[in-house]
């Protein structure tokens, strides 16, 4: 093989690989100058659209709907089952709760602790309450239940035994006309 021949035949290996010396083509459109122009001006975000808004307000305001207090009780239900796996609150949901004019409800509360558990669950469940029974006029209420007698254990004989001359004094004529003891 001679040296022309070895030049072309090299020449011929090198038609399938291409030419990295060669310079890109800038002649082809880029993606961005064909691109529709976006500008905005700050004035065109100042600028507010009254009529569009105005429309939207309308249909988001609804009248409410009345409910049955059994509507209600179904759809507290409801909610006590999502909250099944906190138990504290799930032992204060199914508490009974009181409906007044029909649309305030009044949860008992029987420590402190109840009042926070319930405002920390307040919002999501007049939320709740609201989108299901489409009413927004519906209100949380927590009402702290006060014992009127202090629970008071008694311990000697004599105080068990005064107790029970306070509500039944008999008892102490009783006493004396048996001659018993109460410190026994």
């Amino acid at each position: 093989m001679t040296a022309a021949e070895s030049q072309t035949s090299s020449a011929d290996q090198t038609t399938d690989v291409p030419n990295i010396s060669s310079k890109p083509d800038f002649a082809e459109k880029s993606r961005f100058k064909s691109a529709p122009k976006t500008t905005v001006k700050l004035t065109d975000l100042l600028k507010v659209d009254s009529k569009k808004e105005s429309p939207e307000a309308e249909n988001k305001v609804e009248a409410d709907q009345p409910f049955t207090p059994e509507q209600l009780q179904a759809t507290w239900n409801e909610y006590t089952e999502q909250r099944k796996k906190f138990q504290a609150e799930y032992q204060l949901l199914s508490q009974p709760y009181e409906l007044v004019d029909g649309k305030i409800i009044h949860l008992p509360l029987y420590h402190p602790v109840q009042e926070t558990m319930l405002n920390n669950l307040r919002i999501e469940l007049s939320t709740f309450l609201r989108e299901r029974l489409r009413n927004s006029s519906i209100q949380l209420v927590g009402k702290m239940i006060e014992e009127t007698e202090a629970k008071r254990v008694y311990y000697t004989n004599r105080e068990k035994f005064d107790y029970l001359v306070e509500k039944n004094p008999i008892l102490k004529e009783l006493k004396d006309r048996l001659g018993l003891d109460t410190d026994y």
